[in-house]
């Protein structure tokens, strides 16, 4: 919390909200316990930026449960999130078990998630509008007079950039202060300070 040299960027690899689910999945918690530890974490450094993973279509998934994991996502409003279908793994249990989804169902799942956790990026984005960070520049942005960065909040390969519009010239590696003035639904756009 205290230590300047660590950033308050969490993984968090949720799986699902379920609770038969992840019992079905040999996960150790249950929803409520899943929302305790989210409450807790954002209590004690509520600049924390959360990520998690989820399997849709598990085998034996239903719509219901479906549903109720698309509510707990609108309710815990990740910070950034990726969704993936559930494939069997040769050797896991799950892999036979007789209640597979079909693969539709799951890319359907996956995609309604995926949609919402759009929006709700988007939203989180906009609402860090006119606020400064720390900009770790990895390029510059080809015949543009702007460059290619991550805040603490993105991690490398998986998260959206901050795109930095200056004329001055910046050199991959350096960091740059930087605020916010624009969002799209994974990246946000700014202004060298």
């Amino acid at each position: 919390l205290r230590n300047k040299k660590v950033c308050h960027y969490l993984d968090l690899p949720i799986q699902h909200a379920n609770d038969t689910i992840l019992k079905r999945m040999g996960r150790r918690t249950t929803r409520a316990d899943l929302e305790r530890i989210i409450a807790h974490i954002r209590e004690r450094i509520p600049d924390i930026t959360l990520r998690t993973t989820l399997i849709c279509g598990f085998p034996g998934e239903t719509e219901e449960m479906h549903e109720e994991l698309m509510q707990f996502v609108n309710d815990m409003e990740f910070d950034r999130l990726g969704a993936f279908c559930y494939s069997p793994e040769e050797g896991t249990p799950a892999a036979e078990f007789a209640d597979q989804v079909e693969e539709s169902k799951k890319q359907e799942w996956q995609a309604d998630v995926m949609e919402l956790e759009e929006a709700i990026i988007c939203e989180r984005n906009e609402a860090l509008c006119g606020q400064e960070f720390d900009v770790f520049i990895e390029g510059k942005v080809s015949g543009e007079d702007a460059y290619i960065g991550r805040t603490c909040r993105d991690a490398p390969e998986v998260d959206g950039y901050l795109f930095v519009r200056t004329g001055e010239t910046l050199m991959t590696g350096d960091i740059a202060r930087v605020r916010v003035t624009g969002a799209y639904e994974y990246d946000l756009i700014g202004d060298l300070i």
